[in-house]
């Protein structure tokens, strides 16, 4: 089979978000074409307009943006294949069907709906699979322009094959075959005059000379009547390369009921675009060796077909979690307090430094949206229960936090200089004045300041983002809890 340039193209409905199996098409399409130095192509599908979701061509856009795909061609950016926006085209797909029509490859049926439904309901009765039975096939050219001239409503069906097989060569999965006895009279123009999805396609591939089709396992079916109306045309077939389907951990498909399957809910959740794609193109594809971690651009040299996996893949949450994190600590303090800033404010800590919080946060965040949960002690302090200050780690106890608190809190009160380092050294000095662990002193004034067994950071870091009279008020508030306590220790 010779393509001279690798031409492949994401056609996309514009029905509303993207969804996460949409994307990764998307992703391997731009990757085969990008690999092999070719041409990456959007075309917009809309002719289906009773689904056209207003404002959803701009999601499209907007998505591949934020994942850094570019197209070379498309409806904003034009080529010299337009128009590459379907409902712009729809004036192309008749005649090819009248081509065909003229070539006995193709029929004008002029069925009625309520025809075709008491043939289905038959069929379902029977318990056998519904086929068009070629009702209109043998209609004589007088009856048929007579029909035409009446303006009856009508569609045309390509006549298909009913004996035999048909076969076409996957880049996954090897050669595929099909009876033709399953194959129907697809429906090439609908009544409305408008062409079926799979007419257009076919259609519009051609003439955008697109060399590779890639899409999900789901239409393995469905591509022999592609693979007919090429023939039938006497055309070259693509290159088909059909993606694994990606399941839930529990198995079961993916579906766009599940919260987790669009693009734009895990950017909302606090999921970096780059941490997406990188687990995106895993699911069903490996490079071969151990590496894990990849950029577009390094994906953009080494991406091959042959890497493409014919089983299913797992959405692993668990997994996309770890990565995201593991992309978080990539970043550097400023890019991290970037990302972040917005996600401080909805904790409302507006006075506190934000880069000292990220710097404490960086190293525990997995997904930014736990940032507001993981800082709200700093606004608000959590009411302390004393038996936080038990500890058998530390060998911390109530009578030891009762002695260690105004030791500190007196310290404080006489340093000039209150930051991160003279912090850290005022605790240290005091553990080996008191002849203990660093760990009794810390661990106390930690509950303190936090309320909380487990906290982004230690007691240097708390401290030194709360401030000096921040940091009094709640040990103080401290100190006479545990003495109001005393009755009950």
């Amino acid at each position: 089979m010779c393509h001279n340039e690798v031409r492949t193209r994401y056609a996309p409905s514009p029905t509303g978000f993207v969804h996460i199996g949409n994307l990764r098409s998307a992703l391997y399409e731009y990757l085969v074409a990008k690999a092999n130095k070719g041409k990456f192509i959007l075309r917009i599908e809309d002719t289906d307009q009773k689904r056209y979701v207003e404002g959803a061509v701009n999601v499209i856009y907007e998505t591949l943006k934020i994942v850094g795909i570019k197209h070379d061609e498309g409806p904003d950016i034009g080529g010299d294949y337009g128009p590459y926006m379907q409902s712009e085209r729809k004036d192309i797909y008749l005649p090819y069907a009248k081509k065909l029509i003229e070539n006995k490859k193709a029929y004008y049926c002029f069925c009625s709906e309520k025809r075709l439904e008491d043939l289905r309901l038959e069929a379902e009765e029977k318990k056998i699979q519904f086929k068009y039975d070629r009702h209109c096939l043998n209609l004589s050219a007088d009856e048929i322009q007579k029909r035409l001239d009446a303006k009856e409503p009508f569609v045309i069906r390509q006549l298909m094959p009913d004996k035999g097989t048909t076969t076409y060569n996957d880049a996954v999965y090897g050669d595929i075959t099909f009876d033709n006895d399953v194959l129907e009279d697809q429906i090439l123009i609908k009544s409305d005059g408008f062409p079926t999805y799979n007419f257009a396609n076919v259609i519009d591939d051609h003439l955008m000379k697109i060399s590779h089709v890639v899409r999900g396992s789901e239409y393995i079916t469905s591509t022999p009547k592609y693979v007919r109306l090429y023939e039938a045309f006497g055309w070259e077939p693509p290159i088909f390369v059909h993606l694994p389907l990606v399941v839930k951990q529990g198995g079961g498909k993916i579906s766009k009921r599940s919260g987790d399957a669009y693009f734009s809910d895990l950017i909302d959740a606090g999921y970096l675009p780059e941490a997406i794609v990188n687990f995106i193109v895993l699911l069903g594809w490996s490079s071969g060796t151990e590496q894990e971690f990849f950029t577009l651009s390094e994906l953009e040299k080494i991406f091959d077909i042959k890497g493409i996996s014919k089983s299913p893949s797992t959405y692993d949450t668990d997994k996309l979690r770890w990565m995201n994190g593991e992309y978080i600590r990539k970043k550097t303090l400023e890019e991290f307090t970037e990302i972040a800033s917005s996600w401080i404010d909805k904790a409302f800590v507006n006075k506190l430094d934000k880069m000292k919080i990220c710097s404490m946060i960086q190293k525990r965040v997995e997904v930014l949206n736990e940032i507001p949960d993981m800082i709200s002690f700093l606004q608000n302090p959590v009411p302390i229960d004393v038996l936080l200050y038990d500890n058998k780690k530390s060998k911390c106890t109530i009578q030891e936090a009762k002695k260690i608190l105004p030791i500190i809190k007196n310290k404080i009160l006489d340093m000039d200089i209150f930051d991160h380092d003279t912090i850290y050294e005022m605790f240290t000095c005091t553990a080996e004045e008191l002849g203990v662990k660093n760990g009794l002193v810390m661990w106390p004034v930690r509950i303190a300041l936090s309320g909380m067994l487990v906290t982004p950071g230690g007691a240097v870091e708390i401290a030194d983002i709360l401030g000096k009279q921040e940091t009094l008020k709640r040990i103080n508030g401290a100190i006479t809890q545990l003495e109001n306590e005393n009755a009950k220790v």
